[in-house]
């Protein structure tokens, strides 16, 4: 165990920071409903960007981009298009400033909006995206609680720990009792404190993230000078042919073993796939979690759009230098690193872990460990606020009290944030790592998302019936999809979407359109395009000064310069720490290029 007294003290005085920033911000959070969990809508966007960044900087995630990057070189940069990661540039150009016109507290009021308030599909609906709201801030849960386990075990090595644990661990449950002992703590500040404080948290640990990530960035540069890295032909080249092409057998054979249990071995089907899945999932909007109730809580439509814009900026290059700095270090000194799991087999998500406690000097070491801790809270955090947003405000006071004080509201939030950290943490029990929730939640669950969520904004005659039978259909197959054992979860993704819109088709056409006056209103306020024509001529007849947005080909020409940043923003520290200049200074002009166009196209336009 490397770590000093010096790591100790600075991640116990980020600990005690944390304490205070919760009790410090308990009054604020307890003037109403709205400020614990929104924050009033009073933030700056730049505040909560940072809060959003942060939430997305998780360790799980940050283990599994570091095993990927590891393994597949510089075309690990395509796999996070799996969430999908662009997702935020299709948000950034038109879906953020679409869903925060609702001014609704939840992802669940806002459908409101636009199916109204009345009716049995309307009921339904409500109660489905709750369900999947509250399924998927559970999966999100267990999969950083795994990954924090993993990760604190490899400095707090079992052997030390067990003089002071009253009774006896399993070898295999090792990871799970140091993510339920971290997951206590973070359960305390986070429902503390509420919006306010995971905000303020969250500014906090991500300063300390990027002094930490920089750190790794030129540590691992100066190690790689006048050395080699023993890789595959074809592990610097971003690009890819039909076959992935990757060879390990001679450096480190389980890597191969790696690839064919991931699936990637036909990247382009694979990468077919990801782009088909990423592109209407993008469509969708974001998923009622964090992210949403990030955009929501943000003080109008205009800065919901520059909240998420800021996200990707202030994420990828920072996150980036953290994961190829420590997939340098590890391909340099490889034999050094223990990375096998308990079958005797290598585990490529203790890369990270291992990599950090074998190569990084005091008091950097102290800064990351603190950095990826607080990484793990402001996620956790993030996911249960918006889970406990869900049982309050949609649940609790929309079906059992919807008369209830202010002082029986805060304790509702208080019990509803342990009893999901409780469930979560049972969840984390059933998972055997992080890729395995990881493929089910953005393979399986998503799946069964989409189709309902892209048919609400853009074709007037979805009604409630058809998004509840569509979220319904789509939720009940990604459930029973893990007991079916072959192919990885984003190949059924094709079939769990046709399932889900077959449903949303034969939903729709079983029950009547919306009411015309919801319509009219939601397509006056929301202002989307799509195959909204019937309702356009009916809001223009009463109102013939409305201006419908006709912008769709400009937004999605921003998408795509807004995708293009995003892979230059994520392969911009890797070429850098690398030392591939030529194909870096090519970033750098592609980079301000787009932003000077984007300027004009995006910002100049921006409008609430």
């Amino acid at each position: 165990m490397k770590i000093q007294l010096l790591d100790i003290s600075i991640l116990l005085f980020y600990l005690a920071t944390m304490v205070f920033i919760g009790f410090y911000m308990r009054r604020k959070a307890r003037q109403d409903k709205e400020s614990y969990l929104l924050g009033g809508k009073k933030m700056p966007w730049y505040m909560l960007g940072l809060s959003d960044a942060s939430d997305m900087f998780d360790i799980s995630g940050t283990m599994w981009m570091v095993s990927l990057c590891f393994v597949y070189g510089l075309k690990s940069i395509w796999i996070p298009w799996l969430w999908p990661v662009f997702n935020q540039v299709f948000m950034m150009m038109f879906l953020s400033k679409w869903l925060r016109r609702s001014n609704a507290n939840t992802g669940a009021e806002w459908l409101k909006t636009r199916f109204g308030e009345i009716g049995k599909g309307v009921r339904g609906s409500h109660l489905i995206v709750i369900a999947f709201a509250l399924i998927s801030c559970l999966g999100f849960l267990a999969y950083g609680f795994v990954g924090l386990g993993k990760f604190m075990e490899v400095f707090i090595p079992w052997e030390v720990a067990q003089a002071y644990v009253p009774f006896d661990v399993p070898e295999k449950y090792v990871p799970h009792f140091y993510g339920i002992v971290f997951t206590l703590f973070a359960m305390f500040y986070s429902i503390l404190g509420g919006l306010h404080s995971i905000v303020l948290g969250d500014a906090i640990k991500y300063a300390i993230m990027i002094v930490a990530c920089l750190s790794i960035g030129v540590i691992a540069y100066q190690h790689l000078q006048g050395q080699t890295l023993n890789v595959p032909e074809g592990w610097a080249d971003p690009f890819f042919s039909w076959n992935l092409n990757l060879d390990w057998s001679a450096i480190a054979a389980d890597a191969n073993q790696k690839i064919a249990e991931d699936g990637y071995s036909l990247f382009t089907i694979f990468f077919m796939m990801m782009l088909l899945k990423g592109v209407f999932a993008s469509l969708a909007g974001p998923a009622p979690n964090y992210d949403m109730q990030k955009v929501l809580s943000t003080r109008s439509p205009k800065e919901a759009s520059k909240m998420t814009g800021f996200v990707s900026i202030i994420l990828l290059p920072v996150r980036y230098s953290m994961v190829t700095g420590l997939t340098v270090l590890a391909l340099l000194y490889y034999n050094q690193l223990y990375l096998k799991g308990p079958d005797g087999v290598t585990d490529f998500e203790k890369i990270l872990p291992a990599a950090i406690n074998t190569f990084l000097p005091v008091g950097v070491l102290g800064l990351v460990l603190t950095g990826l801790l607080g990484a793990f809270m402001g996620t956790f955090s993030g996911t249960l606020n918006a889970a406990q947003a869900y049982i309050v405000n949609d649940i609790y006071l929309k079906y059992i009290n919807p008369e209830a004080s202010n002082k029986k509201v805060m304790r509702m939030n208080y019990l509803s944030g342990i009893v999901v950290v409780l469930v979560g943490v049972c969840f984390g029990f059933m998972a055997k790592d992080v890729n395995d929730i990881l493929q089910w939640i953005v393979g399986g669950l998503y799946g069964g998302y989409v189709a309902a969520n892209c048919l609400k904004w853009y074709w007037w005659r979805f009604n409630a019936h058809g998004f509840f039978w569509g979220m319904t259909v789509g939720i009940i197959a990604a459930l029973l999809m893990p007991y079916f054992t072959w192919g990885l979860p984003l190949y059924w993704w094709p079939l769990l979407f046709v399932l889900s819109l077959i449903g949303c088709i034969i939903g729709t056409y079983t029950a009547p359109p919306t009411e015309e006056s919801i319509l009219k209103n939601f397509y006056k306020t929301v202002r989307p395009w799509g195959f909204w024509k019937p309702i356009q001529e009916k809001v223009m007849v009463d109102d013939p000064q409305f201006v419908p947005n006709k912008n769709f080909v400009f937004d999605m020409g921003n998408v795509v310069l807004g995708i293009i940043a995003q892979l230059c923003l994520t392969i911009f520290p890797m070429y850098l720490i690398l030392g591939m200049y030529h194909p870096l200074v090519i970033t750098i002009i592609i980079l301000i290029t787009i932003a000077i166009i984007l300027k004009r196209t995006w910002w100049n336009r921006l409008e609430d």
